[in-house]
Parts: structure tokens; sequence; C-alpha cells
């Protein structure tokens, strides 16, 4: 046989699905539903019809910023929807999907901000919501499929993870777990006292060191050896998930900046959690080489044992005093957003596990 008969077919990169732009369309659905329903204080008596708003006239004063804010908000929801129904809805075809899509997330929640008392729907919002899906669609349908599933990040995300989104999905929403501020670097999924209760320590004396270290190197192990089952075993897996914790720190540094000012984006880089993160990384290295089903047990005891930590021990005094100057401003409903985040990244992670124990899918392809 000749040697160009069995050469294998390329492969076709724009003629795949794209299930990460799927997963990130629902996050950002998500996102805008949040962000135009906080903070939730519905009041289902006022005696106001849900569609009330339709009939009603328009507000008096339109001012420029809202009706930006209101176009842009949806851009990206239009953008990433088009691909979001590629292969299957192609061109004008999934541009009418995507304006019937944004059209009716639009409507639900300007129905939805006529029971909550800070919020005035109107037709002017839900027109410029619907003329921001319809900009984000005839932005993406020039690029092509090519754009977004041909690019380096999708062909490089393909070859660490394969099929397996959900793992990505968890991989790209880890640095964002970490913005909202932590009494120890990494220690996140903290409950509060709504679950666990008020708990008084009373003169008890707890080096703050010794347990941001132990915290931060327990969080940082089992959270790199749950996302390594999801990746391919062929994959530079201590290279990625090191490279994934400096972007998490950049992350974790910029947004500091915005929370607490430029002279304490550094603040939280304490000698605890350079320990803790330097001692974990050195302990991935090895414990890598274990089989799925170790991996995943250790990971799950890590999580486990870091969220009893985080949510049972004091916090840091100095934590405490720097919190009670932040002010947060224009960024609320942001950091409430992040951390819900921070919050939900653990059951996620490990409800992921769990689903995917037995047995462990190898991604060796």
């Amino acid at each position: 046989m000749h040697p160009e008969e069995i050469r294998p077919r390329k492969f076709i990169w724009p003629l795949q699905a794209m299930p990460l732009a799927r997963v990130i369309s629902i996050a950002y659905a998500l996102l805008i539903i949040y962000v135009s329903l906080n903070p939730f204080d519905f009041d289902f008596q006022n005696g106001v019809a849900g569609w009330a708003w339709l009939d009603a006239p328009l507000p008096r004063f339109i001012t420029v910023f809202d009706v930006s804010v209101n176009i842009l908000a949806y851009i990206p929801l239009g953008f990433l929807l088009v691909f979001a129904a590629y292969p299957r809805w192609q061109n004008f075809v999934a541009l009418g999907m995507t304006l019937t899509l944004t059209a009716i997330l639009a409507f639900s929640v300007e129905s939805l901000q006529t029971w909550l008392p800070t919020r005035i729907p109107s037709q002017i919002d839900w027109w410029t919501n619907m003329l921001g899906g319809l900009l984000g669609g005839l932005l993406a349908i020039p690029l092509g499929p090519q754009w977004l599933s041909g690019s380096a990040i999708r062909r490089r995300f393909d070859l660490w993870f394969g099929a397996n989104w959900g793992a990505c999905a968890l991989f790209i929403l880890f640095p964002w777990s970490q913005i909202y501020p932590q009494s120890s670097w990494l220690g996140m999924g903290v409950w509060g006292h709504a679950i666990f209760g008020s708990i008084d320590w009373g003169t008890t004396v707890i080096n703050q060191v010794a347990q941001e270290t132990v915290i931060t190197a327990v969080c940082w192990f089992g959270t790199a050896l749950l996302l390594s089952l999801g990746m391919r075993v062929k994959a530079p897996q201590w290279r990625i998930l090191n490279e994934l914790l400096c972007v998490t720190l950049v992350v974790k540094i910029f947004f500091t900046a915005l929370q607490f000012g430029i002279e304490l984006s550094l603040l939280w880089l304490t000698a605890g959690a350079a320990w803790g993160m330097a001692l974990a990384s050195l302990a991935l290295r090895w414990a890598l080489r274990f089989s799925n089903a170790m991996k995943f047990w250790i990971a799950f005891l890590c999580l486990l044992a870091a969220t009893i930590a985080v949510n049972l021990l004091p916090d840091n005094p100095y934590f405490v005093l720097t919190m009670r100057h932040w002010y947060q401003g224009p960024l609320l409903h942001f950091n409430e957003l992040m951390q819900w985040v921070s919050v939900v990244w653990l059951p996620m992670a490990l409800i992921w596990a769990v689903r995917n124990a037995l047995p462990f899918k190898t991604y060796s392809e």
C-alpha cells in the first residue's frame, strides 16, 4: 500500500461542535440574570402584572449611559450564541435563533423586574437588549466557526481535556473563584455561620502562618489532583496546573487592587500562602503518578478537610481588620457574584468527580 494511502485524514476543526461556547453562553446568561435581578427582593403582591411594562409609557428621562449599557451587555451573548448553535444552525438561521433567545431572556428579566422595588422595566430596555444580541450575532457571522473552533485556545483545550468539558469549565472558573476576599489564600467555599452556627473561640490562639500554610496547601493539592482527573494522560499536567496557579495569582492581584487599592494588591500574599503553594506544588509533582482512583480519594479528602477548616477555624485577625475598610462601590454586585462562584466551585467540582468516580474515565487519546 502506498504511504500516502494510510496517512490519517486531517482533522477539520471548524466542522466540530463548540461545547465551550455553549458553556460560556449559559454562564453569561446566568450572569445577566444575576446582575439584572439582584438583590432578588421580589414583591409579588404589589398588584402589577408582569407584562404591564409593555403598555406602560416610555420613561421621561432616557440616558445615553443606560441605553449603552443595555446594548453592550447583550453583545457578548449574541456573539457566543452564534458559535454555540454551530454546526446544527449556521449563518442567518443561527442569527434568528440568537435573536429569539435574546428576546426571550430580555423579556423574562424585564417581567421579573416588575416585582422588584429597585428596578423599572421598560420597552426601551427590551429593545436595546435585543439590539445588542443582534449586533453580537452580526459580528460573529463574518468570522465563521473557524474563528473559535480552530483557534489556538480551542486546540489547546482539546489537547488537554479532549471532550471532557466539565473539567474544562471547572479549570476556567477556578481563577474567578478566588477573587472574593478570603481569610486564607485559596480557602474558597466559605459558607459562613448560616450552616455551622456561631463559634466562640474565646482566648484560643492559633498560629495564623501555620493555619494558612495548611489550608492553602490542602486546597491547592486537592484542587489540582481533582482537575488532573479530567485531563488527558499525555498532557503535561504538572506544567498546566502550575500555569493555572500563576494565572490565578495574576487575577487575584488585579482584582485586589480594584477592591482595596493598588497599595494593598499584595496584602493577601502572606508567608503562609507562599509556603502552602510551594509545598503543594512539590507534592503534586509526585502525586500525579498515582492511579485515578487514589487521586480521587486524596482530592476528595483534601477538599473536604479544607471546607471544614475554612468554615470552622477562626479568621485571620488582620483579614478581619482589612475587611472593615473595604469599600465596594460600583463592584458591589460583581463582588456578590464572585462570592457565589467561590462558594459553589467546590460542590460543583466534587459532584463532577463523584459522577465520574465509578469508573473513572482515562483520557489518554
